[in-house]
This record gives structure tokens, sequence and C-alpha cells, in this order.
């Protein structure tokens, strides 16, 4: 069994914690950049060195500051990170040496009473012998010399890693027939991905603290606070979830700046990956372009799209608001009908149960399989209906349909000129499956396929063996 024990990544900004996050997790997560203090949140991720798993936590670089400002908030979630840690890394720059920066955490890291490992960053080709040797100053042993960008030294940290982990992490059995449960926890393969979205300063950092009950992101009026998607896993009612908070899409032409463009690509990434969106709004702004840009995208990613529309205990013209919200969705996204709106407070965790819940259905809906059966009884009472239009005098025809696979729900059809069909008549179809098979707001796919029914040679065989 492998061990788990929780390691956090603790230093002054751009030393290099990020870097060697990315590093012990495998992939680039965190963001990293030469300009310092581009962590904000604490980012949590599996880490695997040599076979060792363990948590690790990636932290705001240490100021010493400790009022209200964004730079004492940031302090505090990593106070909270050392708190939750069985092992600190405390990382220093080689190259710089030491600093009294340094010097003043490595003290505060002492009285911490965790373990400590000191790990000097930024070793890669010549040792910088003088900064290793005035690491002895800071009281905490020998420095692990490193390059966490080259991945050299990580053998030394691993055997301070699992120093602690010998010693502070019990083996235990898990209860009889846990694994069975965890396996058929979700049915669709595991936890429910999801991702809160929107433009800046909407509220999504605040939403995802009063879901979990505890202040673990940066919130604050500071207009693009979040700068990494921070990923966290949670349950609702039993489910298991894992919540993904990103940082505001602003319209391309206002973003100039390097680490935004970072940002909004880990933002993007977040949305690939996710199963269900929450496009969060603020009321007072409504459904504006940016917002129906980013709504496009998750449909066109194939996503659940759910609505949150944030600070409605603030709003005064409800009805007006909630209908010119909804208004535009229809005229914006007629190719996804039926999208589900909730109103909340994020600050105040009015309505959060009822946007769980839609989140919830419409991951349900993205994920419903439809027997082919029925799907073609259905498609011959539309034809019937409302035929396809006729093509040089001879109509297109619709032969046969199955559904290829969920999330999204994606259909096949056979037809003699697929390519004919115009757009109208596929939304015709769309908005005839969403009505007859319960699929509001989801994407559907349907793919048109020129040939025959590829079952009707087996039904011919059949049918000659039966004579």
């Amino acid at each position: 069994m492998a061990m788990s024990i929780t390691v956090a990544i603790i230093g002054r900004p751009n030393v290099g914690k990020s870097t060697l996050f990315n590093r012990l997790v495998g992939q680039r997560l965190a963001l990293v950049d030469d300009k310092p203090g581009v962590t904000r949140d604490r980012r949590e991720g599996e880490a695997n060195l040599f076979g060792l798993e363990f948590r690790v936590f990636d932290t705001a670089g240490l100021e010493e500051i400790f009022d209200s400002s964004l730079e004492g908030r940031m302090r505090a979630q990593t106070e909270r990170a050392l708190a939750d840690a069985d092992l600190a890394l405390l990382v220093i720059d080689a190259r710089a040496g030491i600093t009294a920066l340094d010097e003043h955490f490595a003290r505060w890291l002492r009285r911490s009473g965790k373990p400590v490992a000191l790990v000097a960053n930024k070793c890669e080709g010549r040792l910088v012998e003088t900064g290793l040797g005035d690491a002895y100053s800071l009281g905490l042993g020998q420095a692990i010399p490193l390059s966490a960008e080259h991945g050299l030294g990580m053998s030394d940290l691993y055997d301070a890693v699992a120093a602690v982990a010998g010693t502070a992490v019990q083996e235990e059995l898990p209860p009889e027939g846990a694994e069975e449960a965890e396996e058929g926890a979700d049915e669709f393969g595991g936890v429910l991905q999801l991702a809160v979205v929107g433009r800046p300063n909407v509220g999504k950092s605040t939403l995802v603290n009063k879901l979990l009950g505890e202040e673990r992101l940066l919130t604050g009026p500071e207009a693009g606070i979040t700068r990494d998607s921070i990923a966290i896993d949670w349950t609702f009612q039993d489910r298991p979830l894992r919540l993904v908070d990103t940082a505001g899409l602003r319209r391309k032409a206002r973003v100039t700046e390097k680490l935004e463009k970072l940002s909004i690509q880990d933002t993007l990434r977040a949305i690939r990956f996710a199963q269900v969106v929450v496009l969060l709004l603020d009321v007072d702004e409504g459904l504006e372009k940016q917002d129906l840009s980013i709504a496009r995208m998750v449909v066109d990613e194939g996503r659940a799209l759910v609505i949150g529309v944030n600070k409605w205990d603030a709003c005064r013209e409800r009805d007006a608001a909630l209908a010119g919200i909804r208004d535009r969705l229809e005229r914006s996204l007629p190719q996804t009908r039926g999208i589900p709106v909730v109103t909340l407070s994020a600050l105040q965790g009015h309505n959060i149960d009822n946007l769980m819940k839609a989140v919830i259905q419409a991951y349900d809906v993205w994920n419903r399989r439809v027997g082919t059966a029925d799907l073609n009884r259905w498609l011959e009472a539309v034809t019937a209906a409302h035929p396809p239009p006729a093509v040089n005098g001879r109509r297109v025809r619709l032969k046969y349909m199955t559904q290829a696979k969920t999330r999204p729900p994606t259909f096949a059809i056979f037809a003699s000129k697929p390519q004919e069909l115009p757009t109208s008549y596929l939304r015709y179809l769309e908005n005839g499956l969403r009505d007859a098979f319960d699929l509001p707001g989801t994407p559907i796919r349907i793919n048109f396929r020129k040939g025959d029914n590829p079952y009707a040679g087996r039904k011919k065989k059949a049918n000659k063996r039966t004579r």
C-alpha cells in the first residue's frame, strides 16, 4: 500500500516552488513565470517520487505581512497548508544565497514543530557552494541540492520524504468492501469533474469556499486574484466531486500580459477536462457578450453547462433580470435549448444546494443513453411529420439511427445523401431529440453517414435461415 502523507512546499517568492510542484506531480499544473508572486492560492496534487506516493501543496511565496491585504491573505493560506502537512520543504534559491526572508521563515518553521527539509533549488550546472554552505545558518541541517527544472537531485529529496513517511504513517487495511464501494461510487467512471468559470470578480472562489465550508481559496474585492486553476476533491450528498476554481476570462483584446495569457490557457484546459461547467454571472451585469463566448466554448467542447446567477440577494429587479438572462440565452444558444439557470448568493450561501442539484441533473442528462428501437420509432415519426427536403427532385432518406456514445449524447444516422441536409433540418432533429428523450441543455451531436442500415444484412441472413 502506498504511504499517504502530505508535503507542503514553502519559501519566499520566485525560488522555484511551482516548478518543483510540477516535477513531483508529473504535469504542468501550476503556472510558472519569471515574475515573482505568480502563485496565490495553495494548489494540491498527487505526487509520485520513485514510487513513493504522497499529497503535495504548492503555496504562495511567503511575505512578512500579517494584515488583511492580498499578500497577508496569501500568507494565511500558506499557514493553513503547513498546519495540514506532515512535512515542510523550505525552498531557497542556491544562486541567490541566503536572504533575510529565508532566515525569518526558517525560524517560523522551526517554531512550528513540523518536520522540515531544506531544499536548495537551481543547482543545475556547477553547485553554488557558497549558498549551500550558508544554508547551515538556517538551523535546518544540510540542504538538499537539486534542480526542479531539470530533475536533478530528486533521489536525495526522496530520502527526506521517505524518512518522514516511514514514521508518520500507520498503514491500515481498508474496511472490508471499501474498494468495491469506491469503484461503484459512480457508474460513469469515478469522480465528477466540475469547473467553475466566468469573468473576473463574479464570485467564483467565494462560491467554491461556500461549497467546501472553509476559506480554502483567496477571495477579496480585487479582480483577478485567482491565477491557477485550483482542483479540490469534495463530496456532495455522498457523491465524489473534483471542484476546479479558475481564473476569470476577459475579452481577448484586453489580455496583454503573458501571465494572464497563461492563466487563460489554464482555464481553457480546465474546461476541456471538466464534465460539468458552472458559468457564474453577476446578476447586475447580466449575460454579456463575454459570458456567451464562454458558454459557446463549453458547448463546443461537448461539456454539460449550468448557469449560476450570483449576488441574487442584492438584486432589486429580479423578474426583469432573470427574464433578460433567459431570453438572451435562448436567442444566442438555440442549439442547446434548456440550459439550467440557477439564482444564488455565494457570499450568503443561498440556493447553492439547488445549484449542485442542477449540476448532478445536468451530469446525468449528459450521460443518458437511448435505446436503438426507441430512436428508430422516433425517427420514423419525425420524418413522417416533417420529411427531409428533396434534392434534384429526389428526397433525402433517413434510413436508420443509433446512439454512438454518451458524454455528450452522440447519435449516428444513416442517410442516402447526408451532405445535402440543410442546417435547419439538423436543428429540427436536435430539438426533437431533446423533447422526446428529455435531454434539456446538454450538447447533442448528430453524425450522418452515407449507406444502408448496417444491421439490414444480418436481418436478411436471419430470414433466410428461418425459411
